[in-house]
């Protein structure tokens, strides 16, 4: 595995997670919140699509950069950790969301092991 492959997986994450929510606002919607968090209009299919292409934009981002090693660090933990924070308050304190949002956390945890790995092997290939 090289630290481009790994790059190349960091940036599926975004674009598949961020095009399900521009493509299917209404499904994430649905699938993710509780029913009575729901509100099933034009306006949240709106709010849960802007996620949508600005992870779409974040994973076109990272397919088309070079990372070096200090930037799978920093975008490993500045990418992840405040959105652990975000899937406990919500998941746990508010009880928001629906089991399914645990696909997030996955998310979360991919970008953070994958981030940390790509480090690790940008590391080497500098010597």
């Amino acid at each position: 595995m090289t630290a481009r492959r790994i790059q190349t997986l960091l940036a599926l994450v975004f674009l598949g997670l961020g095009g399900w929510c521009l493509l299917m606002p209404a499904m994430v919607e649905r699938l993710a919140l509780l029913p009575e968090f729901q509100h099933n209009s034009a306006t949240t299919r709106l709010l849960m699509g802007c996620f949508g292409p600005q992870a779409v934009l974040c994973g076109t981002v990272i397919l088309l950069s070079e990372f070096k090693a200090k930037t799978f660090l920093v975008f490993g933990l500045v990418g992840s950790i405040p959105f652990f924070a975000f899937n406990y308050y919500f998941l746990f304190v508010v009880q928001m969301f629906t089991p399914l949002m645990w696909l997030d956390f996955a998310g979360n945890v991919a970008i953070l092991t994958l981030c940390l790995w790509g480090w690790r092997l940008k590391r080497a290939e500098i010597g």
